[in-house]
């Protein structure tokens, strides 16, 4: 659960093999000892050779290999002796340190028979090595870098500067220098300096790149906007309540910054395979010089097979196939609106048995609104519903006000009313067209003596075995329609429930709502099981009772009020955070209020576990084959690894890794 920043944060310091590296840093690095790899491969007696050709002789020219090999390896290598001294040091040896082997026994062989040992020199071998790995490690910061560009990407979002209004004037400042209370003014086109609360204007502004909501969003006096969104054809006078570090954005960036150095299971998989594999290929290096020297092999085939082993098998793959895939998941994540905090959470969403929902505000929107609407002969549900929000409009009850925003919703223009007044205990009345309406429940159906035709009679009835509430508009003593009013199911929710479903996994509701009312619901969206007229300290009782018998369980709630059960579950999910990123109870924070990105966690999650495997497979399974041949068990039979084709294989199988993990992108959550 959530105690990761910390150990996340010290693993990113003392096992980061490429700390204080950079991607220009190995490019450069690359490309000066490409050049300087030249001459060494040229004047190389061995290629000569092979490809029967003469280099120019001069005076000193027999030491052009070593001269230019000395300065690949001090210059390009060095970088990798480092890194070699850093994992000896934090007592874990790893890719450095098998590189920094391999072109340290090749140097020091090299050097040995420039100066007069017998024996064949690998200085072009070494040079082609060094240049390879340099290529191996620019590759892999590139790909590190492109999918760690969410940060970079969410940062470019703000804007420089902002149209400050003061005293009626307008001026240019700072994005940095507004404070808390400032009214800035947002063109059209222009993007949010700093989150805020309109107060004049009216707009739509497109928040696509914080939720994942693909349309605008309409914005009006007195709505919320977010720092870093962009304003549509409106303009908008916004006061701005938080900046900086305070800023929903910033929370998106610090969570996923958190999330893409958070530990995962399968990257201590990886870790532990690199460090054995690090001890096999030593070990392997070792028993290849015993045997080879044993069999009266010359010292530069020894060496050689010797330094072949240790490149082949420098986990430089396996290094790279879990954080990559870590990185293009959690930006995914981040631009679809799923915030990973804990990349454990995630890795566990793919084993679900069940997903608990919190039903009001989760599956439900939290307000009234009109489900259901029965009328007499000759008044159409529209009508209906236009004349109950007229003479609703100016109330201030709950349901009046659902009766409303359902009006409001499809779209009704509605009448003009007068002589509104609202009577206590019974409801509303008004004069509507010229005539005087009611609309209230069975107190205001009793108080007029009106009596209820059958098929209202029936719709009240049925209103009444769901839990919801009923209202009738009358028209003196003639009732005219009957409304079942109830906390609207999201429309979303009836695919989150299917796709769960077809992911075999069972969906579970928590409330505090009666029986009555949560089983309609639950037979509504064909929820499993239904847990009713629960209290908030209960919601933990009842998640352990689900885990005690087995399942593992996934809690979908707001993060504030259900944080106890979120934190009981295997893996917390809090949703409808909106601007409030920081929900310090959930693995995954969900920013929309969209039931639909659950299956959307398991998809994700089940996708980036896939290409995890892939990764380690392809990273560890090809030494199996590898090393037998770079240590030179076929070589009776004429089939030996070179060094630079052992270089070639080894980055290659980085390659293949990095390309492997990009292809998680093409996922469409």
């Amino acid at each position: 659960m959530p105690q990761h920043a910390h150990g996340a944060h010290e693993h990113a310091v003392a096992h980061d093999k490429h700390a204080g590296h950079s991607v220009a840093m190995f490019r450069d690095k690359f490309w000066i000892s490409l050049l300087l790899t030249v001459p060494t491969l040229v004047w190389s007696e061995l290629l000569q050779g092979w490809l029967r050709y003469e280099a120019p002789t001069f005076p000193g020219s027999a030491y052009i290999p070593a001269l230019f090999g000395s300065t690949v390896f001090f210059y390009g290598g060095w970088v990798f002796l480092q890194g070699a001294v850093r994992e000896l040091r934090d007592r874990l040896p790893g890719m450095m340190t098998l590189i920094a082997l391999a072109i340290s026994v090749a140097f020091v062989f090299s050097l040995a028979v420039t100066l007069g040992f017998a024996g064949m020199p690998l200085w072009w071998e070494l040079a082609t090595l060094v240049t390879v790995m340099l290529l191996g490690h620019w590759m892999e910061m590139r790909s590190i870098a492109q999918a760690s560009g969410a940060l970079r990407e969410l940062a470019k979002l703000l804007p420089a500067t902002a149209v400050r209004v003061v005293d009626g004037r307008i001026e240019e400042v700072p994005a940095s220098a507004l404070r808390e209370g400032d009214l800035v003014l947002v063109r059209p086109g222009a993007s949010l300096p700093a989150d805020g609360v309109v107060r004049e204007g009216k707009s739509a502004v497109n928040e696509a790149m914080i939720t994942g909501e693909s349309r605008p969003v309409d914005k009006v006096e007195g709505d919320e906007v977010i720092a870093g969104t962009v304003n549509g054809a409106g303009s908008l006078r916004v006061e701005v309540t938080k900046t900086g570090e305070k800023t929903a954005l910033a929370g998106i960036m610090r969570l996923v910054s958190e999330a893409q150095t958070s530990r995962s299971r399968a990257q201590a998989l990886a870790d532990r395979a690199a460090f054995y594999l690090t001890l096999v290929a030593i070990g392997t290096g070792g028993l290849t010089l015993t045997v080879w020297l044993l069999l009266d092999a010359s010292a530069a085939f020894t060496i050689e097979r010797v330094v072949t082993v240790l490149v082949i098998a420098c986990p430089h793959a396996l290094g790279l196939a879990i954080p990559l895939v870590v990185a293009i998941s959690t930006t995914l994540g981040a631009q679809s609106g799923l915030l990973v905090r804990d990349r454990r959470g995630l890795e566990e969403a793919r084993n679900l048995d069940g997903v608990v929902f919190d039903k009001t505000g989760t599956l439900t929107r939290g307000e009234f609104r009109v489900v259901d609407v029965a009328t007499t002969p000759g008044l159409a549900p529209d009508q209906a519903l236009r004349l109950a929000a007229a003479i609703e409009h100016d109330s201030e009850h709950t349901i009046a006000q659902g009766i409303v925003k359902s009006a409001e919703e499809k779209g009704l223009e509605l009448p003009s009313t007068r002589d509104f007044a609202a009577i206590p205990g019974h409801g509303v009345r008004a004069v509507v067209d010229g005539r005087e309406l009611h609309v209230g429940g069975p107190a205001m159906l009793r108080k007029l003596g009106a009596t209820l035709p059958e098929e209202l009679k029936a719709a009240m009835d049925r209103a009444a075995e769901r839990g919801q509430a009923s209202v009738v508009l009358l028209d003196k003593e003639r009732a005219l329609a009957a409304f079942a009013v109830a906390d609207q199911i999201r429309p979303e929710s009836y695919e989150a429930v299917r796709r769960l479903h077809e992911n075999g996994i069972e969906v579970v509701m928590l409330t505090g709502d009666a029986r009555a009312v949560a089983d309609a619901v639950a037979k509504e969206l064909g929820i499993d099981t239904v847990f009713a007229e629960v209290l908030p300290e209960q919601k933990v009782e009842k998640i352990r009772e689900l885990k005690g018998r087995g399942m593992r369980l996934a809690m979908v709630g707001d993060g504030v009020n259900d944080a106890p059960a979120l934190l009981t579950a295997d893996v917390g999910v809090a949703i409808g955070a909106g601007t409030d990123v920081a929900v310090e109870a959930g693995d995954v924070v969900l920013v929309r209020s969209d039931p639909r990105d659950m299956p959307r966690v398991v998809e994700l999650s089940k996708a980036t576990y896939r290409k995890m495997l892939q990764n380690l497979w392809w990273a560890a399974g090809y030494n199996i084959i590898a090393i037998p041949l770079a240590a030179g068990v076929l070589a009776k039979w004429g089939v030996v690894l070179h060094p630079a084709v052992g270089a070639i294989l080894m980055s290659a199988s980085t390659v293949i890794v990095a390309l492997n993990a990009q292809l998680l992108r093409r996922i469409r959550l």
